[in-house]
């Protein structure tokens, strides 16, 4: 077995149907008197259920959070929660609002519980993203990491079926570059094949049937392990790709990572053979991008960059943006064949 390190992060989960029941508990626990709730402005229904819930311990509500965390935004929420005296900030939603959080924590520290309603996993990572100037930046950074995060599968029933099959393509991409990580060890990547695994037959499920509440808890399952191995360790291609296409052209973010996700593991498939073997193994298949791609298209997911809203003629300049500062590759990054692989998920071809 090769040298590794494990760099385990903190934090508690609480995991189950009924788990938000715990929430009073958790907010006791982190000492927190004044807690900000933030949430989309299409989840404020759910921000208000939280407040409720939190009574004399609910400083406000902030139900602005949107994608790709805008820096006016994360600014906005800043003067919030000091406007306000927060003392902890409650994130309920998906990528979006936990995004916010962390960018409010990252200024002030302020420790966040999140709850949340989709299969993003970013509740499980350091990993933090502001949109300035039309340009996505990433970081990581410990204090941004939940420190409690609360999984209730019921949450997610009202979930609807075409962002739950995107939001869990979003998880599986997680575990999927996690295998072929720079960092990659023993311990993430069996939670990688396992929480892929858990995604492949819990989506198919769901799409039979939307509410039922077992495959809904596995799917939540799968992504609260994909967001675990993102955490642990690095990224590569594909999100680098998609973190070019939603920060540049505001792309929908769980819909992107469905589009791009089978064409960069066919990039990457020669040069990372164990992963790939890890990852068709618990899709089932013999081949990981193509089972991927066929899931996608079997679900009803976008398979196209031109469905979701990107235009053939920017595809040169986001090839040359995906090549600036790019991160760490099993297989060399060049200009060319990214190109030719953005024109493959830009007509949604099966990949090669």
């Amino acid at each position: 077995m090769k040298s590794f390190v494990l760099d385990q992060l903190p934090g508690r989960v609480v995991f189950g149907v009924g788990a938000l029941e715990h929430l009073p508990r958790e907010i006791e626990r982190l000492g927190a008197r004044r807690a900000l709730v933030l949430s989309t402005p299409g989840q404020k229904t759910q921000a208000e259920d939280i407040a409720r819930r939190l009574g004399d311990r609910c400083a406000g509500i902030f139900a602005r959070a949107v994608m790709h965390v805008p820096i006016e935004t994360a600014r906005e929420a800043r003067e919030e929660a000091k406007r306000l005296g927060a003392d902890c900030a409650v994130a309920i939603g998906g990528g979006s609002t936990t995004g916010l959080g962390k960018a409010i924590a990252l200024e002030s520290a302020l420790p966040i519980l999140a709850i949340p309603t989709t299969y993003a996993g970013s509740e499980m990572t350091p990993i933090y993203g502001i949109t300035e100037g039309g340009a996505k930046k990433t970081g990581r950074d410990r204090k941004v990491l939940p420190r409690t995060v609360i999984y209730d599968p019921a949450l997610t029933l009202a979930l609807p079926l075409a962002l739950s099959v995107t939001s869990g393509f979003n998880a599986i991409a997680h575990a999927a570059e996690g295998l072929y990580a720079e960092d990659a060890n023993p311990v993430t990547s069996l939670m990688a094949e396992e929480g892929i695994r858990a995604l492949a037959q819990g989506l198919p499920r769901l799409a039979r049937d939307p509410l039922d509440l077992e495959a809904r808890s596995e799917c939540l399952y799968g992504a609260w392990l994909c967001g675990s191995v993102l955490g642990a360790v690095g990224m590569a291609l594909h999100h680098k790709l998609c973190h070019v296409l939603g920060g540049s052209w505001n792309l929908p973010h769980a819909q992107t990572h469905t589009v791009i996700l089978p064409h960069a593991l066919a990039w990457n498939a020669d040069a990372a053979p164990q992963a790939m073997r890890r990852i068709e193994r618990a899709l089932g298949s013999a081949s990981a991008a193509q089972a991927l791609h066929d899931l996608a298209k079997s679900l009803g997911a976008p398979t196209a960059l031109k469905d979701i809203g990107m235009q053939e003629g920017d595809l040169d300049r986001a090839a040359g943006l995906a090549v600036q500062s790019p991160y760490y590759n099993p297989r060399p990054i060049e200009r060319a064949g990214l190109r030719r692989l953005l024109d493959d998920a830009f007509f949604g071809r099966r990949p090669r």
